[in-house]
C-alpha cells in the first residue's frame, strides 16, 4: 500500500508562519534562578541529551537528580523544593560515558521509591531502585520482567496518575528496532511487560519516539521512522494514544489500532521525506483538554534552513506551525551522536488568562548557544517571542526537565550543564562542569 493512500483520511493543515510570523524580544526580564548542584562529566552530551526521562524528578516536597561525575559514576541527589542545599551520593554504579547514548533515567513511584536505569546502547538492562522511599541508597542491579531485556536502548520512565510507572525502551538496533513498554504496579512492586512490540519496524526500520502522559492519564506517543543508522533516513511523523494505561491504542480519530503498529497502519501527522534534516527523539506534551503537541525540527522543501515546528491536534485535525525564526542552514546526516548547531526542543503548554501559551525550550548557535525560550500565545496566528534564560553558552546542551513538577505546579526546573559533543561519539577536551537547576515560573511572569 502506498503512503499517499494512507493519508487520505487525515487532514493536515500547513500553517506558514512566514506570512504571519512576528518575532519580538520580551521587554521585561524573566524571573530565572540557577541552583548549583555539583560538577559533572562534560566531555560529551551524555548528561544533557533531550531524551533523558528523567534527569530531575519530584515527589511531594522533594526533588531528585541524577548525573555522571568525572569518574563516570552515577551520582544521585535530593533537595527540598525551595531549598538550594543538595544531599548528594556517589552510587556504586558506573556507565560508559564515552557513548552519549548511555543516559541515566530516573523516576519516583507513588510510594516514594526511586527507580533508576542507565548505561544502555544495545546492552542488557541495567535497572535498580532505592532500598526505601526517599533513599539515595540503591539495590543491586535486577531484571524487570526477564523478557526481551538483552538489547536495550533509550530507557524512559513515565509516571501515571495512580502512582504506577511505565518504562519504554527500544529492543534492537537503529534501523531495525521495536518499541517495548513495561508496567510497574507500585502497590505490588512488580513489573510486567505490557507491550513486547508496540511499534514494529518489521526488520527494515525503527521508530524513534517521544511520549507523554497527560493529567487524565492518557498516554501519547509520536515517532519518526528511520530506515538505517544514518540520521538522514529519518522520515515522517506518526501518532498513537492509549486511554487504558497502555493496553490498547488508537488514532486521534478514536479508530483502534491492530497491534503492532507498522509503517502501513500508522497515523501520519506530517509527511516529511528523507534527507529533510528531520531530527529524532524530541518531545511532546498535552494541554488541559488532552490535545497533543509535538515539537521537532526539519527543513521544508524549497529552503535550506531547518526550522522548529510544532505539530498539534486541535480536536479535529493535525496542524503544523512553522516557527520560522531560524536563519542558518545546516545538514543533518551520518551515524552516532551528532554535533548539531541547535538542540532538540522541549515543548510546554500552560493556561493563562483563558489563553493557551506554548513554549519551546531550545539552544541555538545563532543565539550564542544559550538556554533559550520561544513563546507563542496563539498557534493559529503565529508570533513567537524569543528570550534567553541564561547569559552564558551551554555548548552542546539539550533540555530535560522535571516533568512531574511541571505537570502539577507549572513550575519549570531544567537540568542545565555546559557540555561539548564531538561529532560521531568523539570525546571533547572538556573538564567537569557545574550541574545546575534552572527555575522559572511562566504563570508569574
Amino acid at each position: 500500500m502506498k503512503l499517499k493512500n494512507l493519508l487520505v483520511p487525515f487532514s493536515i493543515l500547513l500553517m506558514s508562519c512566514f506570512v504571519s510570523l512576528h518575532i519580538v524580544a520580551q521587554q521585561k526580564k524573566l524571573n530565572v534562578k540557577l541552583i548549583a548542584v555539583d560538577s559533572g562529566w562534560a566531555a560529551n552530551s551524555v548528561n544533557t541529551t533531550v531524551f533523558r526521562k528523567n534527569s530531575l524528578a519530584s515527589h511531594g516536597d522533594t526533588q531528585f537528580i541524577a548525573f555522571y561525575n568525572q569518574q563516570q559514576y552515577v551520582v544521585l541527589g535530593k533537595r527540598k523544593l525551595g531549598s538550594n542545599k543538595w544531599i548528594l551520593k556517589q552510587t556504586q554504579y558506573k556507565g560508559n560515558t564515552a557513548d552519549a547514548h548511555n543516559v541515566i533515567s530516573l523516576a519516583i513511584d507513588g510510594k516514594g521509591y526511586l527507580h533508576l536505569s542507565w548505561d544502555h546502547h544495545n546492552d542488557p538492562i541495567r535497572y535498580c531502585k532505592s532500598v526505601s522511599p526517599g533513599s539515595l541508597e540503591l539495590t543491586d542491579k535486577m531484571p524487570m520482567t526477564n523478557q526481551i531485556e538483552q538489547l536495550v536502548s533509550y530507557p524512559e520512565f513515565y509516571n501515571l496518575p495512580n502512582g504506577d510507572l511505565l518504562f519504554f525502551f527500544r529492543n534492537g538496533e537503529s534501523g531495525q528496532g521495536n518499541l517495548v513498554i513495561n508496567y510497574y504496579n507500585s502497590n505490588t512492586g512488580v513489573w510486567k511487560q505490557l507491550q513486547s512490540n508496540l511499534v514494529d519496524g518489521e526488520g527494515q526500520r525503527n521508530a524513534y519516539w517521544q511520549a507523554c502522559v497527560d493529567k487524565k492519564g492518557a498516554i501519547h506517543i509520536s515517532w519518526v521512522w528511520r530506515e538505517t543508522g544514518d540520521v538522514a533516513s529519518n522520515h515522517d511523523l506518526c501518532y498513537a494514544r492509549s486511554l487504558d494505561g497502555g493496553i490498547s491504542w488508537e488514532k486521534s480519530s478514536g479508530e483502534k489500532y491492530t497491534l503492532p503498529i507498522t509503517k502501513a497502519t500508522a497515523e501520519y501527522t506530517a509527511v516529511i521525506p528523507q534527507n529533510s534534516e528531520l531530527i529524532n527523539q524530541t518531545s511532546m506534551t498535552a494541554d488541559e483538554s488532552g490535545h497533543p503537541y509535538i515539537a521537532t525540527y526539519y527543513r521544508d522543501s524549497g529552503t535550506m534552513v531547518p526550522q522548529y515546528h510544532v505539530v498539534f491536534f486541535d480536536g479535529k485535525r493535525w496542524v503544523i506551525n512553522n516557527t520560522g525564526f531560524r536563519k542558518t542552514a545546516f545538514s543533518l546526516k551520518g551515524v552516532g551522536t551528532k554535533r548539531i548547531p541547535i538542540a532538540r526542543p522541549q515543548i510546554l503548554t500552560w493556561q493563562k488568562n483563558k489563553n493557551l501559551s506554548v513554549a519551546l525550550v531550545f539552544r541555538d548557535e545563532e543565539r550564542g548557544s544559550k538556554v533559550s525560550l520561544a513563546i507563542c500565545n496563539d498557534l493559529k496566528k503565529g508570533g513567537w517571542q524569543l528570550e534567553d534564560l541564561t547569559q552564558e553558552s551551554v555548548g552542546s546542551w539539550e533540555p530535560s526537565y522535571d516533568t512531574e513538577l511541571w505537570k502539577h505546579k507549572k513550575i519549570l526546573n531544567l537540568f542545565v550543564q555546559h557540555t561539548e559533543q564531538i561529532d560521531g561519539e568523539g570525546r571533547a577536551d572538556m573538564p567537569p562542569q557545574m550541574v545546575q537547576v534552572l527555575w522559572w515560573n511562566p504563570v508569574n511572569n
